[in-house]
């Protein structure tokens, strides 16, 4: 079937399980993880927006990940959320590959932002005195705008090469459309198409991780060199938090996506799925100001300030009523 003919065709989302006793259980956990995901990140936005001590290169970075958390789970969920509440399971070719597009752009951007932090870190513990000459606010802009191109030619080229396939089976055993669920349709030889997501995405996502890898071999290498044992917990203190992401970000995203085919089950990859693509973005709000000292003090100095101006109107409304 040509592509021409296909683009009138729709997609059945099948969603993370197709058991009816699990329809309110499943929308029940979408609406509470997708709120709790929009309200941490808004949250922590809005403090490194209005506190003026994080104006900093490694917040600057906490919140443009906290903007790509918020594209990324409301690229996937409200479709999700609209399916088991109207029982319509149909997407459209154009939307299906709209979101496939979108998804793989935004996960993949989340990838080189961890990177660009992970290069922060470094800046800070092994070359402090060149820190702000490292991390200045243009090379932190210049480092996003190029990370933002290659992820959007990533995507373009997955999505071309997936949209172009013949499909025979046109239900997707997943919640949105994604590449592996995608070549499973296919009633064409697929092996090309597998050859280009594992070598090419092999490229896009584990640069971005030796890149990691390798800046937090340097910072340990340096925090070990410290004469007191309070001046490596405090050091490694500040890159736990981003260590913490690492490790659970890409932990799902390689067994996800770099395996042998023969390996492929759809209810194993569909709770995989819903760890880098909901629960990642729902805990890196709490992991990062859990664990973050100047994040908590802006939380209790906003906290503080509201206690101060609820205190303020009450006092203006006794006076009235006097």
């Amino acid at each position: 079937m040509d592509l021409k003919n296909q683009t009138f065709i729709s997609f059945t989302l099948l969603g993370l399980s197709e058991k009816p006793s699990l329809r309110l259980p499943l929308f029940s956990f979408y609406v509470g993880a997708y709120i709790i995901c929009i309200l941490g990140n808004v949250l922590i936005l809005t403090l490194i927006t209005t506190q003026s001590p994080l104006h900093t290169p490694m917040y600057f970075l906490l919140g443009n990940l906290s903007f790509v958390d918020i594209c990324l789970t409301s690229i996937t969920v409200p479709r999700a959320l609209s399916s088991l509440l109207t029982k319509d399971l149909s997407i459209s070719f154009l939307s299906c590959f709209t979101q496939l597009f979108l998804f793989h752009m935004v996960g993949n951007m989340d990838s080189f932002l961890l990177a660009v932090m992970a290069l922060d870190r470094y800046a800070a513990v092994c070359q402090p005195l060149r820190y702000t000459t490292i991390m200045r606010r243009r090379t932190c802009i210049t480092l996003l705008a190029s990370s933002w191109l290659i992820v959007s030619l990533h995507s373009t080229l997955f999505t071309t090469m997936t949209s172009s396939l013949s499909y025979c089976d046109w239900s997707i055993h997943h919640y949105f459309c994604d590449v592996p669920a995608m070549l499973q349709l296919s009633c064409t030889d697929t092996s090309a198409q597998q050859m280009v997501v594992f070598i090419e995405g092999s490229l896009i996502v584990m640069g971005p991780m030796m890149f990691i890898l390798g800046s937090y071999v340097l910072i340990i290498r340096a925090v070990l060199k410290l004469r007191t044992s309070k001046g490596r917990r405090r050091t490694f203190s500040t890159c736990s938090s981003h260590l913490t992401v690492v490790i659970l970000f890409y932990s799902s995203i390689i067994f996800m996506y770099f395996r042998p085919s023969s390996l492929y089950s759809a209810a194993y990859d569909r709770v995989i799925s819903v760890v880098y693509s909901i629960i990642t973005p729902m805990l890196n709000p709490f992991i990062y100001s859990l664990r973050n000292k100047e994040v908590k003090s802006a939380v209790k100095k906003v906290i503080k300030r509201g206690q101060k101006h609820q205190k303020w109107m009450e006092e203006i409304k006794e006076e009235k009523e006097y």
